[in-house]
């Protein structure tokens, strides 16, 4: 009987090791390059803006700064609990917060209003701000009427940097793990085999018949399987080799484990407030002392950071109460 010659194998490597500080090296050619208008941001706040939903570890401890700090601001006319909350927010996630003040004729403020960090930029002129948007024109402020408030970044003094870009490799691992587990079992059967087939098969049409059973087989193609035919009459002529559950089902909690402690250190939340199971029989301790301990430490700097606009706009406006636990009514 004539059998057909194999064809050509093809093989794949990885490609070469890409160190994780690249982006860093080319934020310090670039820096913040300047368009005749505006400075841009070195790192943008459209990605920055993405990474907020790739996990819930690192979206979860921002609300819930968030959260705390703005349960601690004591309202004022002239800036609203939404403007201030939207505010809080920006200044955690991009490290930089816009706040607008709208005047009356007579040059006195009347209302605050909140401009979106993801879309403001610093103007050439100091004192210029620009809105700027792929849908709209771009739209200039009032020169003097926005106040920026920035995390100080180490790479140049134009814009902050939020605290947590160590992590974001962490952060993009942790989504990625999550979106090919779910690819896993979206796919239906989970198919994803090697079909070893050795012994000669005189009718080829049966050979074509396991292909293509094997191609329906994968659902929406999450796992591709791979058929070899060798006409050759060796041992164990039809093999079934799973490699798709091996690689799958070992390193997917290791990998969310890992990155999920890089995420709690760079937010320095503690994990009981967030939610976490502990993982050993003591758990986390008391609850209470790591919430004051927390507020002392996490959430004072950034209250203090933020009454920067009452230096800027000359009025008490960010005033907040001390932070304190409710206490059960008896």
């Amino acid at each position: 009987m004539k059998t057909e010659p194999l064809e050509s194998v093809e093989t794949f490597s990885f490609d070469s090791p890409v160190s994780v500080n690249r982006m860093s090296d080319l934020n310090d050619c670039f820096e913040c390059s300047n368009n005749g208008r505006w400075y841009e941001p070195p790192i943008s706040p459209y990605s920055l803006a993405k990474m907020l939903d790739s996990a819930a570890y690192h979206s979860s401890p921002l609300f819930f700064k968030r959260n705390v700090i703005l349960s601690c601001y004591i309202p004022h006319p002239l800036l609203s609990r939404q403007d201030m909350s939207a505010w809080i927010l920006d200044y955690l996630i991009f490290g930089n917060n816009y706040m607008e003040v709208r005047r009356n004729r007579l040059g006195d403020p009347i209302e605050l209003k909140h401009s979106l960090a993801k879309y403001t930029r610093r103007g050439v002129d100091p004192d210029q701000y620009w809105f700027v948007t792929h849908h709209v024109q771009d739209f200039p402020f009032e020169p003097g009427n926005i106040c920026q408030i920035k995390n100080p970044s180490i790479h140049q003094e134009i814009y902050g940097t939020p605290e947590y870009i160590a992590s974001l490799h962490s952060v993009s691992l942790n989504g990625e793990a999550t979106i090919f587990r779910r690819n896993y079992y979206i796919n239906g059967s989970h198919a994803g085999v090697i079909v070893y087939l050795t012994d000669p098969v005189a009718n080829n049409a049966d050979v074509e018949k396991l292909k293509r059973s094997l191609k329906d087989a994968r659902g929406n193609g999450a796992f591709k399987n791979l058929f070899v035919y060798a006409a050759g009459g060796k041992k164990d002529g039809l093999q079934i080799l799973p490699f798709s559950q091996i690689a799958a089902k070992d390193e997917f909690t290791g990998i969310k484990d890992a990155t999920r402690d890089d995420m709690l250190a760079i937010h320095r939340v503690p994990p009981q407030l967030m939610g976490v199971m502990p993982g050993n029989v003591g758990g986390f301790g008391d609850v209470e002392k790591a919430a004051q301990v927390f507020a002392v430490n996490e959430l004072l700097p950034i209250q203090e950071t933020l009454k920067e606009l009452n230096d800027w706009l000359g009025i008490e406006v960010i005033r907040f109460k001390e932070y304190s636990l409710t206490k059960p009514t008896a």
